[in-house]
């Protein structure tokens, strides 16, 4: 590993905490409100379509999905979905607000271990309230010097947040799940990065078989692995 190192980034959602679980539970929740209208496959392309459709004004994150929950029941259902329903979708929507932080195995130890050795920090895509509040509430804030919600993960976002961090590329280390989104922009940008694959990937997050195999990275097994190559 690259010893410029002075920044360490981590991705929040299946990086440090389990989240993607719950989006899969709320799909299964609402194809099961909307069987009398679609099979459950139908659903989820549904869903997903209009997911991605309405990144654009929603960004990332549970309200966003919420909306985009409430819209594909209307269009599925020809605008007859009974206001129940939709009642029932803001109310899956909101116990995802409401679920427990669960950090995933091996996190607050390596945290504590890097801490004060390296700037930590966390770079996370999502509702800036949401991730905030998932922050307070995981207990490992304070091992973080700065919280970076971002709209994209982009190379153009990335070389933004280098420039905020007033450091060199190569001196930072981003840590992840998503390959899209934690890994292949930063080795764009001459960063270094660590892929942490999590067991439920979005399918907005997957990347081709050729994008894999362009690129040269680091992937672990888990969190604590990482001590071994700093």
């Amino acid at each position: 590993m690259n010893s410029t190192i002075k920044v360490i980034a981590f991705d929040a959602d299946d990086t440090l905490w389990v989240n993607e679980t719950y989006f899969r539970e709320a799909e299964h929740k609402f194809a099961k409100l909307l069987e009398g209208y679609e099979t459950e496959n139908k659903i989820d392309q549904e869903l997903f379509k209009t997911e991605i459709d309405n990144l654009v004004y929603y960004g990332y994150g549970v309200k966003g999905f919420m909306l985009s929950m409430v819209q594909c029941a209307l269009e599925l259902s020809n605008y007859k979905i009974n206001p129940k329903v939709i009642q029932e979708i803001i109310t899956i929507g909101k116990e995802m607000l409401d679920k427990p932080i669960e950090l995933l195995d091996g996190v607050e130890e390596t945290l504590q271990k890097l801490h004060g050795k390296y700037k930590l920090i966390v770079a996370t895509k999502g509702d800036l309230l949401d991730q905030e509040r998932k922050l307070e509430r995981s207990g490992i804030l304070q091992y973080f010097h700065h919280v970076e919600v971002m709209s994209e993960k982009k190379v153009k976002d990335y070389k933004r947040l280098v420039k905020h961090l007033d450091i060199n590329p190569n001196e930072l280390l981003m840590v992840g799940n998503s390959l899209k989104s934690d890994v292949l922009p930063l080795l764009e940008i001459g960063a270094e990065a660590i892929h942490i694959p999590f067991h439920t990937t979005w399918a907005h997050e997957k990347v081709s078989k050729e994008q894999k195999e362009a690129v040269e990275y680091k992937t672990l097994a888990s969190i604590t692995e990482i001590l071994n190559f700093l």
